[in-house]
C-alpha cells in the first residue's frame, strides 16, 4: 500500500512516515519547508521528499493521502485531491487506525515539556526491557529517531510489546477536523504536564483549551491512570468530570522533588516517602516535573520506581532541548526549542542554575503562530529578565518587537537582518559566555553560522 503525506517534514508527520515505512507501506511525501532534523531523518530512511505542493503529485497514484495540519484549503495539491475525489485522512486518525489500535497507549499532553517527558517515558520503558513503540515531536538522543513501532520485549520474545508512547498535542487535527490531535489516541495512561494559553491562532482563550483537555480526559478508561500536575488549570479540567484514578505531581503530599542541587540531582518523593535520588545532568525545575510525571506513568505499566530512576540517570535528553551545538574559544552555543514565554523563562533559569554567574546571551526568534499574533508579547520581557543580554530577531512578526521589549531595552537588541544579528552577537561574545538560541524553527541555520563566525 502506498501513502503520500502532505506536510511530511513536520515532526509529527515525519514520525507518521517512519511508522508507515516500518509497517511495510510505500511512503512518499511533500512539504514546503524542509530542514533538519526531520528532513535528514527521512532521507536517511530512503523516503522520497518532494519540495512544494504541486497538483501533479496526484500522478503518483497513492492509495491514500495523509494530510498534516499545516495543509489548508487553497493548497494546490489539496485542491486537486478534493477536485478528483481522491481518498484522504488526517495524520492522527491514520495513526489511531493503523498503529495504536489494540495498544496500551501512554499519552503525554501539556503546553510545555511534552517532547521531553515523552522521551523520558519511552526511555524508561526501553530500559525496563518493555520495547515500546513511540512517536515523539523531537529526536530523543537515547534512540536517535523520533518514531518506531513496538518490538519484542526481552521478557517475552514470542510477542510484540503492547506499549506505545505518544506526544499528545492539543493543536488541531486537520483543516477538516478541528478537534485536538490527542482525542484520536485513546490512551490508557495519560500525563497532563501543565496547561497555559497557547495556540492563539485556533483557541480563543484558556477555557477553550481546557475544554479540549477535558475531551482527552473523557477518553481514558476506568482501569487507566491520569497523571496530572497540581496546577489550577489542570485541576479545573479534572473537576469537569473524571472517571479514572488520578495521581498528582508537584505537590508535597504527592509526587514531588526535594533537595535539588545545581548539578540537576534531586530526591524523588511520594508524600513523605523517599523513593530514591536521581543523579543526572538535566537541569531545571521543569525537568524535575517532567521526570516525576514519567516515573508515575511508568509505574502504572509495572516499572518499579527505582528502575525508572536508574533509567533516567542514563537519559540523554532530546535534540534542540538545551542541546550544546558547539564551543568556540570557551563560548558555548546552545539550541533550544523554547518559544512560549514560560518555556523561555524556565529554559534560561535552568541554564542559570548550571552556569552560575557566567554571562547568558539569549537569542530569540518569535516564530510560533501565537508569537506572530503578538498574544504573549507582553510576557516576553519578564521571561528574558534573567539573561545578561538579549538579541531578538523580529523578521517574522508584524508587531514592534523593540517596543515590546522596552522595559529591558538597556540589555536588548532587535534585528530584522539575520547577518546583522549574528555579527552583533559575535561582537559581544567573550570567553566564558553561554549563547542560548531559542526558536521552534530552523532560524536560518543560526547556530552553525554563529560557531563559524566565532572561529
Amino acid at each position: 500500500m502506498h501513502i503520500h503525506i502532505l506536510g511530511i517534514c513536520g515532526t509529527f508527520m515525519g514520525g507518521i512516515a517512519a511508522l508507515a515505512q516500518q509497517s511495510g507501506y510505500k511512503v512518499t511525501g511533500c512539504d514546503a519547508n524542509v530542514y533538519p532534523p526531520m528532513s535528514t531523518q527521512l532521507e536517511a530512511k530512503g523516503i522520497q521528499l518532494i519540495e512544494g505542493y504541486t497538483p501533479e503529485q496526484t500522478k503518483l497514484n497513492p492509495d491514500i493521502y495523509v494530510i498534516g495540519n499545516a495543509v489548508s484549503r487553497g493548497n494546490p495539491l489539496m485542491e486537486e485531491i478534493l477536485n478528483q475525489g481522491l481518498p484522504y485522512i488526517s495524520g492522527p486518525q491514520w495513526l489511531a487506525e493503523h498503529v495504536l489500535q489494540g495498544k496500551w497507549v501512554l499519552a503525554v499532553a501539556g503546553t510545555h515539556g511534552k517532547t521531553t517527558t515523552s522521551s523520558m517515558l519511552a526511555w524508561i520503558l526501553e530500559y525496563a526491557g518493555l520495547s515500546p513503540g513511540f512517536l515523539i515531536g523531537g529526536v530523543p538522543e537515547n534512540f536517535a529517531v523520533s518514531a518506531r513501532l513496538p518490538s519484542q520485549p526481552m521478557q517475552d520474545a514470542n510477542s510484540i510489546s503492547p506499549f506505545f508512547v505518544i506526544e499528545a498535542d492539543e493543536y488541531d487535527t486537520a483543516f477538516f477536523d478541528k478537534r485536538s490531535k490527542f482525542v484520536h489516541y485513546h490512551p490508557r495512561t495519560a500525563v497532563l504536564n501543565n496547561l497555559e494559553f497557547d495556540h492563539a491562532d485556533i483557541f480563543e482563550d484558556l477555557a477553550a483549551i481546557e475544554k479540549q483537555f477535558h475531551h482527552l480526559v473523557r477518553t481514558i478508561p476506568q482501569n487507566g491512570l491520569l497523571v496530572s500536575n497540581v496546577e489550577a488549570s489542570l485541576q479545573r479540567v479534572i473537576e469537569k468530570g473524571c472517571w479514572t484514578p488520578v495521581e498528582i505531581f508537584g505537590s508535597e503530599d504527592k509526587w514531588h522533588a526535594k533537595n535539588a542541587q545545581s548539578d540537576g540531582s534531586f530526591d524523588v518523593m511520594f508524600g513523605s516517602a523517599l523513593q530514591g535520588r536521581l543523579a543526572w545532568d538535566i537541569i531545571g525545575r521543569h525537568n524535575q516535573m517532567n521526570a516525576l510525571a514519567s516515573i508515575a506513568a511508568a509505574r502504572h505499566v509495572g516499572v518499579p520506581v527505582e528502575q525508572s530512576i536508574a533509567a533516567l540517570t542514563a537519559f540523554k535528553n532530546v535534540k534542540r532541548r538545551m542541546e550544546l551545538r558547539g564551543v568556540v574559544s570557551n563560548i558555548h552555543v546552545y539550541d533550544d526549542f523554547a518559544h512560549h514565554p514560560t518555556a523561555i523563562a524556565t529554559t534560561i533559569a535552568g541554564l542559570r542554575d548550571k552556569v552560575g554567574k557566567a554571562r547568558i546571551l539569549a537569542v530569540l526568534e518569535p516564530r510560533s503562530n501565537t508569537m506572530k499574533l503578538g498574544t504573549t508579547k507582553a510576557a516576553l520581557p519578564a521571561s528574558l529578565v534573567d539573561a545578561d543580554a538579549v538579541f531578538c530577531y523580529g523578521g517574522n512578526v508584524d508587531w514592534d518587537v523593540a517596543e515590546a521589549l522596552q522595559t529591558i531595552a538597556h540589555k536588548s537588541q532587535v534585528f530584522t537582518d539575520l547577518d546583522g544579528l549574528i555579527a552583533a552577537i559575535a561582537k559581544m561574545a567573550q570567553a566564558g559566555d553561554h549563547i542560548l538560541v531559542m526558536s521552534n524553527g530552523g532560524f536560518g541555520g543560526i547556530h552553525q553560522k554563529l560557531l563559524d563566525t566565532l572561529m
